[in-house]
């Protein structure tokens, strides 16, 4: 699932353009770069929604980036392309809204109903883009009863860097 999560940003990254290498972590979260996975319990909602268990062994990934000193310029057009680009590749938009006079830019996208989403803002007044790729439920096969925390709690994601695109 993390593997899954960072191609999708990894994508969008590359459509946007970016030329910079994201490396794993944050100094300062809504201020600085990030390149980092959540993990989360998945629950089942239980008898008619009453009684909201988690799953054993199943979890939920977020993966978050962010980057700073992103000129208009860039993030505009970038955010436009990919809207493009997702759209043109199966991904519904269910919000898009174009900054007007200084405004925050947003775009927000699903596929399977709501179980992949994909998060896009930009803020004009600090340059700051903060992106976020989110996957449905998956299961560990290594879980066992007592683990600690949710499956998939400890990985680490990836560069993410600069592609050459053909």
């Amino acid at each position: 699932m993390a593997t899954r999560l960072f191609q999708r940003s990894q994508e969008a990254y590359d459509v946007m353009g970016f030329k910079r290498t994201l490396q794993p972590g944050v100094e300062k979260v809504g201020f600085s770069t990030e390149n980092t996975l959540d993990s989360g319990f998945c629950h089942d909602g239980g008898m008619l929604g009453l009684e909201d268990k988690a799953v054993d062994g199943a979890y939920q990934l977020g993966h978050r980036w962010a980057l700073d000193h992103v000129p208009a310029r860039q993030a505009i057009s970038g955010l436009r392309r990919l809207r493009r680009h997702l759209t043109d590749n199966g991904w519904k938009v269910t919000s898009f809204s174009e900054g007007e006079r200084g405004q925050d830019w947003d775009l927000f996208v699903q596929r399977d109903d709501g179980a992949e989403r994909m998060s896009f803002t930009w803020f004009p007044d600090r340059e700051y883009l903060i992106a976020g790729a989110a996957a449905p439920c998956a299961y560990d096969p290594a879980w066992k009863t007592g683990d600690s925390g949710p499956a998939g709690d400890h990985e680490t994601p990836p560069v993410l860097r600069p592609t050459q695109r053909s």
